[in-house]
């Protein structure tokens, strides 16, 4: 599957918890990455500055769907299960 040019979907809905060039911290999920232009494209897109997670994900149809609003969601829901597995998983360490 091709990128669909202005998603923007795995740029807003998982976290990013490396440096962004603007957020040295990462991101939290949902929020906007600042590196998103106008358009919903990368800034940093095929820059040695962008973040090698981001260079790693590649579109697929199970997880982008058919539509931007189908990634939004899917991505959504799949960050939502991982945070809720670390946490189970911690805490069972506790």
């Amino acid at each position: 599957m091709e990128c669909r040019l202005g998603c923007g979907a795995c740029c807003i809905a998982p976290s990013i918890s490396s440096p962004i060039p603007g957020m040295p911290h990462g991101k939290p999920a949902g929020v906007r990455c600042i590196q998103l232009d106008d358009n919903n494209l990368c800034k940093l897109f095929g820059q040695p500055t962008r973040p090698v997670v981001c260079g790693a994900f590649k579109p697929d149809t199970d997880l982008c769907g058919g539509t931007d609003e189908q990634a939004m969601v899917t991505l959504t829901l799949l960050e939502q299960d991982t945070y809720e597995s670390l946490r189970a998983g911690a805490a069972l360490k506790g």
